[in-house]
């Protein structure tokens, strides 16, 4: 059975950030950095290349397989700001409606700058997505 290739482990988040081509896109970085660190009350951690993530939880499937993964986080991505909210988005379509121009997928919010949306909102969509995580993970 294969592993999971992204990791956490102790790079620097900071230096990470520095590496960040686009300015906009690295001070949107440093921006959610700050709110994720304070909603969550857990501390950045690097898994893999790129990604910065906030808290873990251990997942197995019924397949066997199983891991740790990070209960949120984000990736200053060239083409957009990824949010990872784990849970999905099935129960946060009243957040989704006010939260201001974005796209998602299954767990993955994606965003062109935090300009375009209302940062109150994000704030409480990954609190309570943590809540969900934390309450599923105990």
């Amino acid at each position: 059975m294969s592993k999971p290739k992204t990791k956490q482990h102790s790079g620097d988040v900071n230096a990470f950030l520095d590496t960040v081509e686009n300015p906009r896109r690295r001070e949107d970085a440093r921006r959610i950095l700050e709110l994720m660190r304070e909603v969550t009350g857990e501390p950045p951690k690097m898994w893999g290349a790129s990604i910065v993530g906030f808290g873990s939880y251990h997942y197995k499937y019924a397949s066997g397989r199983e891991g740790n993964w990070m209960i949120t986080g984000f990736s200053p991505r060239k083409q957009n700001l990824t949010v990872y909210i784990m849970p999905g988005f099935s129960e946060y379509a009243d957040l989704l409606a006010r939260l201001g121009k974005h796209k998602h997928s299954k767990s993955c919010l994606y965003l062109n700058k935090l300009d375009d949306v209302d940062l109150e909102v994000l704030a409480e969509l990954v609190r309570e997505s943590v809540a969900v995580m934390k309450a599923r993970y105990k």
